[in-house]
């Protein structure tokens, strides 16, 4: 199966829920992606192929979606992978930064040593909005010495432009898609 097959089968996978979380949102719902084994595997192997020659030494997953398409990820490059989770969800000791929200402030969390100074490291989630999450994601790595060498979504949000947030963090996506 080609490249634009595999894209197409991803892009066709994914369910559009109307009017969640809110009225008038078009909730872009890659849950689905899951149900489809050979989506879910196309996901994966066209993420795998363009982080072939990236040198990544950890592949750091957003929950909750993020820790769906980043596991597989690592395993097929043959790297580590660290759940960014919230608060309180990881046992241990933690180390994390806050981030406003559109509505607030929120906070993610790695284990301490988790990320060593100096690994290259490849954030990956399900989405891009805003771009907010994946900013945090880049201050905790630059946090702990590391350095953010990529972002990966499967789904791009362009008219909400968080791409333009990332301070120059290269961002590759899948599919775009029209989340309003």
């Amino acid at each position: 199966m080609s490249s634009e097959d595999k894209l197409k089968l991803i892009s066709d996978s994914i369910r559009v829920v109307p009017d969640f979380p809110k009225p008038g949102i078009q909730f872009q719902d890659v849950t689905t992606i899951l149900l489809n084994p050979e989506a879910f595997q196309a996901t994966t192997d066209l993420l795998k192929e363009h982080c072939a020659g990236l040198n990544i030494d950890v592949i750091a997953g957003f929950e909750a979606r993020g820790l769906i398409f980043g596991a597989p990820l690592a395993l097929a490059l043959n790297v580590p992978f660290v759940p960014l989770r919230k608060p309180g969800k990881l046992p241990g000791e933690t180390v994390s930064v806050e981030y406003k929200t559109e509505y607030s402030t929120d906070k993610i969390e790695m284990h301490t040593g988790a990320v060593k100074p100096g690994q290259r490291v490849l954030l990956i989630d399900d989405l891009i909005a805003t771009g907010g999450t994946l900013v945090a994601g880049a201050e905790l790595i630059r946090k702990v010495g590391a350095e953010a060498v990529e972002a990966a979504c499967v789904i791009e949000l362009p008219e909400l432009e968080g791409r333009s947030k990332l301070g120059g963090l290269p961002l590759f996506v899948l599919v775009q898609k029209a989340g309003i």
